[in-house]
């Protein structure tokens, strides 16, 4: 099944490396270069097992965060030197945890200027009206917190899920179908239930083919703004709903 699907969520190495640094909850000026490398190329291998379109800036920031990991697992050696003269060791996570300073303030520029952007569309010069049959969507879409890297550890997580799951032997096998043809599934079943649904819900076959195809299914209708996705606190199970036309 070739796929290719580029996600306008992805903002760049640096924006994957926040998330993970705020997800682990670890201090950004002393950053864990095992996990954070180990968890940093699990997503690059997971965009690229699903066939997204994986930006060389993400390879790039791989090999540099290999290229640190491997320098502070090397021994370090103390040479004499005089008592009088104070011998300043380099980290070399220093470039990193300064570009990454940089871009969160940035960041939270962007995100303030957004919310005064959003502040001030809500100011209208014309006369107040009703707008009561509107309230429920709009309480529903304030309530997304959801990020494309959340949407990938739910996936993993199904993943784990399903090998637990997996029998044995099987001999089941089901007929190829299109990304097109699964979300219109998916889109007939959320209209038809009409209410949350559970993320792992949507995922009735344990086989991996089907599990990717209706993964990009869904990221194609969160992209199409067809689907909420939601969830409310870090780490709790995702929900989705139809948008309705």
């Amino acid at each position: 099944m070739q796929v290719n699907i580029k996600i306008a969520g992805f903002e760049g190495p640096l924006d994957l490396l926040l998330h993970l640094i705020k997800q682990m909850e670890v201090d950004i000026y002393d950053i864990p270069m095992v996990e954070i490398t180990e968890q940093y190329l699990l997503y690059v291998h997971t965009m690229q097992e699903l066939k997204l379109d994986v930006a060389s800036e993400y390879l790039v920031m791989a090999a540099t965060l290999l290229a640190i990991k491997s320098q502070m697992l090397l021994p370090q050696y103390e040479e004499a030197v005089d008592e009088d003269v104070f011998e300043y060791e380099e980290d070399p996570r220093e470039e990193l945890i300064a570009k990454l300073i940089e871009y969160r303030k940035y960041k939270e520029a962007a995100d303030e200027l957004k919310a005064h952007e959003q502040e001030r569309e809500l100011m209208f010069t014309k006369p107040p009206i009703d707008l009561s049959e509107y309230a429920s969507e709009v309480s529903e879409k304030s309530a997304l917190q959801i990020t494309i890297y959340d949407m990938l550890g739910a996936y993993h997580k199904l993943l784990r899920r399903n090998r637990l799951k997996k029998p044995l032997q099987t001999k089941v096998t089901r007929q190829e179908i299109s990304i097109e043809i699964r979300m219109n599934e998916i889109t007939s079943l959320l209209r038809e239930k009409n209410s949350w649904t559970n993320f792992f819900d949507l995922f009735p076959y344990p086989d991996k083919e089907h599990i990717v195809t209706t993964f990009l299914a869904m990221l194609e209708l969160l992209k199409r703004n067809e689907i909420f996705i939601q969830q409310q606190t870090n780490f709790d199970e995702i929900w989705v709903r139809s948008i309705k036309e």
